[in-house]
């Protein structure tokens, strides 16, 4: 007899590596994924610097406008988009939480009643009438059941499918981390730009006003002059006619600084109201000089690329995960407790007891195509995060370069419209002076004050663009959300 049940136990484990075998056999080989490119250039511009990078300055050393300061303060408590981006990393150590508990054991506890009334003529019925409970005791009619215990349930991670599911989201959890650094790097940019052209908006203004102060002059001399027959109704009317058009210019400005004013308390979560602000001495700020480093930097210190690369790192273990749904599933259930269709027997042990333990092994055999098909699929997905990775590495050398260049381009046009500035502005007296003596047309004068008024309109604007660009490189170089 006993050689009779190690025969049965020798052939279920021979069934059940055999069955294993055959399955292992039909498991599709690792796809040849190509690997991940993290190679830079080694200098910007092909022009050499050291490590010194200014994107590890916390962006409240970086920037030194107190004003600008509290806007930051308040955007990163008040912002919605960025709340609901933290709402987003909850959401993501949850999910954390949710894998760790898969690959424990599932205790659960319950506990039961029931009655029933089964039918004399049927198996049961006819157990019951013939059988007694116990000597002289005989079924009850309404049976009652109650039952309570433990019960536990278990699939054993053995190939590392639960667990690798875990450290994925993990990694999705870092992932969604480096997307809100992101988030706060974009969002302070955003603010600081905003912020100096709403300065560059007030400086425009009061350039418009200067100006039309001395239009307004100019305009009372011609007056005198056609007084004097020594101008025409025509320039006259010119001259009116400049006047009422920086005057409209005027309140387009206006418009201007109202919106832009209104972007910023958005940004901050706030309904509208004035901004505080000095914008005393916009041209005379200095620009301050930024270290790029070295581009290898930029993996470590642009949210993005990281991001991209956590993404890149759970898509090779969901690869894992799908290969491994083509294994058996190993699953052990147990449980104990007490059952007694009376109250009063449930503490009677051993004849209340009950137990059970079990194991069991499944695995796809047939139809698998859809399993199969995840499989590639995930592949596929690891493929993607690997060129979404390249491509943020890419795109953030491209943009420190193109923002390098342009703060060499604009300072260099800042020079020349200084020099603009300064030759029109000393035009205006010059134009007016012979306009006088009769040496210059009303047409000259006209000329002169609209250029002159351009190009400080202008050299306004090339400064505020001189601020964005450094806010942009800060940007591009990572910095901002430390």
């Amino acid at each position: 007899m006993n050689n009779i049940k190690l025969y049965n136990i020798k052939t279920r484990f021979l069934f059940v590596l055999v069955s294993f075998l055959i399955l292992s056999a039909c498991v599709p080989t690792q796809k040849a994924i190509r690997e991940e490119s993290k190679i830079v250039p080694e200098y910007y511009q092909n022009i050499e610097t050291d490590t010194i990078n200014s994107a590890q300055i916390q962006w409240r050393d970086f920037f030194s406008d107190e004003n600008l300061i509290a806007l930051i303060d308040t955007a990163l408590v008040n912002n919605q988009e960025l709340n609901i981006m933290l709402q987003q990393i909850a959401i993501a150590n949850n999910e954390i939480k949710i894998r760790k508990g898969e690959y424990l054991p599932f205790v659960n506890v319950y506990a039961g009643a029931e009655v029933e009334k089964v039918g004399e003529y049927t198996r049961n019925g006819a157990v019951e009438h013939n059988l007694n409970v116990r000597e002289d005791e005989e079924f009850p009619e309404l049976l009652t059941n109650f039952t309570a215990g433990l019960s536990v349930t278990w699939e054993l991670d053995i190939w590392k499918k639960l667990r690798n599911g875990k450290k994925a989201a993990v990694l999705e959890y870092l992932s969604t981390m480096e997307g809100k650094n992101f988030m706060v790097t974009n969002l302070v940019a955003e603010i600081a730009s905003t912020y100096y052209e709403l300065l560059a908006l007030d400086n425009q203004l009061s350039i418009i006003e200067q100006n039309l102060e001395i239009q307004q002059n100019a305009l009372k001399m011609v007056r005198l002059q056609k007084q004097a027959a020594r101008a025409t109704q025509l320039a006259v009317r010119r001259f009116e006619a400049e006047v009422l058009k920086n005057q409209s210019n005027k309140y387009n400005i206006q418009q201007q600084i109202v919106e832009t004013e209104n972007k910023l308390n958005f940004l901050i979560g706030r309904f509208p109201q004035p901004i505080e602000r000095n914008t005393d001495g916009f041209i005379e700020r200095n620009i301050d000089i930024i270290y790029t480093g070295i581009p290898s930097q930029l993996l470590s210190n642009r949210p993005d690329i990281k991001q991209a690369e956590y993404e890149l790192e759970a898509s090779k273990l969901n690869v894992k995960i799908a290969r491994a749904n083509f294994y058996p599933s190993i699953g052990i259930k147990a449980g104990v407790g007490l059952e007694a269709f009376k109250p009063k027997y449930i503490v009677d042990t051993p004849q209340s007891l009950l137990y059970n333990l079990v194991g069991d092994a499944v695995a796809p055999l047939i139809n698998r195509n859809a399993i199969k098909a995840e499989y590639k699929t995930a592949n596929n997905r690891q493929l993607q995060a690997v060129f979404e990775y390249e491509k943020a590495i890419l795109n953030g050398y491209i943009e420190v370069a193109n923002e390098l260049s342009n703060i060499n381009n604009l300072k260099e046009s800042y020079k020349l419209k200084e020099q603009q500035v300064e030759a029109l502005t000393e035009s205006i007296d010059l134009s007016i002076k012979l306009f006088k003596s009769a040496r210059a047309e009303y047409t000259e004068v006209l000329l002169t004050q609209r250029e002159a008024l351009d190009s400080k309109i202008e050299i306004i604007e090339t400064k505020r663009d001189q601020f964005l660009a450094n806010i942009k490189l800060y940007q591009a170089l990572g910095g901002g959300w430390n």
